[in-house]
């Protein structure tokens, strides 16, 4: 069992991102700068073993802080049992990513609490089972384990999810060229909402629709390889997913074709949505000319937005730690 001395505390942060990108569904993560999530963990030693979770900036959307229903308590619950950790635990969550937005908010928060976590116990944890711990707060927000966000947000750059015959991560630097712009509607969206978004998958699927994304895919991962943003924006087009989770953003037709129009090099829904992800090349006119039009094209649908220009991220890192 161990046991720290109370007081100490780790501080780590873990940034945004963008799943699936088109035909990539649960396989393909692309960590974002836009946003990040910080999560400090301070030891306590005490008769008994207690979770206590407070979040210290406001939110525009509910975040659960029991123990069980927040994604960071999953990770560190089941964390501190498989090691036998005994200390009591005060978790202090900055929630910077906006939460049911379709940019990784469960994950950016179930990371950094891995990372404090495993820095703060000085547990020497590898990568691909750090992902797999946080992944355990994907279990809260989506009912099931999905590793796209959990390991673009954790790894950085654009991340590939290899689950058979075992699970493995294969991580490529983006082009520094890719620019990404994200359009945030202002709509309220459930609690849970990825795992509503998911009743939607259809449950059969022509081999003709399955053909075409497995090649789009492979032209995203042959785009990353040569560092071409062009190439990643011919495979951005799904043929399975977003047909059915399209009505469930208002302004989607509208935003997609604005954003094409004004320089976008391909559009598509970020993660589960409502959001939706623009690609094209660092261009500041362009950049500019295609922000404006995807706010105009929820407004169209008569939905406030706020759009966000990001590149890659390098993933999470610690922040502070102990002596």
């Amino acid at each position: 069992m161990i046991q720290k001395s109370g007081g100490y505390s780790c501080t780590a942060a873990a940034p945004c991102s963008s799943a699936n990108l088109g035909p990539g569904f649960d396989v393909f993560g692309l960590s974002l700068d836009a946003f990040e999530d910080k999560v400090k963990i301070t030891s306590r030693v005490e008769t008994s073993r207690r979770l206590t979770i407070c979040t210290v900036r406001k939110t525009r959307t509910t975040v659960p802080l029991g123990p069980d229903d927040n994604c960071a308590g999953a990770v560190l619950k089941k964390m501190s049992v498989d090691f036998g950790i005994s200390d009591s635990l005060s978790v202090y969550l900055d929630k910077q990513v906006p939460a049911g937005m379709g940019v990784g908010s469960s994950a950016a928060s179930s990371v950094a609490a891995a990372v404090a976590f495993n820095r703060l116990y000085d547990l020497k944890i590898d990568k691909t089972k750090l992902v797999e711990y946080a992944a355990e707060g994907e279990l809260v927000s989506a009912g099931i384990k999905h590793y796209d966000n959990v390991s673009s947000s954790l790894l950085g750059g654009f991340v590939i999810v290899r689950t058979s015959p075992q699970l493995e991560f294969i991580r490529i630097d983006p082009p520094k060229d890719l620019v990404m712009i994200i359009a945030v509607p202002s709509i309220k969206v459930p609690l849970r909402k990825t795992e509503i978004a998911r009743r939607v998958l259809p449950k059969v699927v022509p081999l003709k629709k399955v053909i075409q994304n497995v090649s789009n895919a492979c032209t995203i991962v042959s785009g990353f390889l040569l560092k071409d943003v062009e190439t990643i924006a011919k495979g951005i087009e799904d043929m399975i997913v977003e047909p059915r989770r399209k009505d469930l953003i208002p302004g989607y037709e509208k935003v997609k074709m604005n954003a094409l129009s004004a320089g976008a090099l391909a559009v598509t829904i970020s993660g589960a949505g409502p959001s939706m992800i623009s690609f094209l090349r660092d261009d500041e006119e362009a950049i500019e000319c295609v922000a404006h039009s995807m706010t105009k094209g929820f407004k169209e649908a008569k939905i406030q937005s706020r759009t966000y220009t990001c590149r890659a991220s390098k993933g999470a890192r610690v922040i502070h730690a102990p002596p």
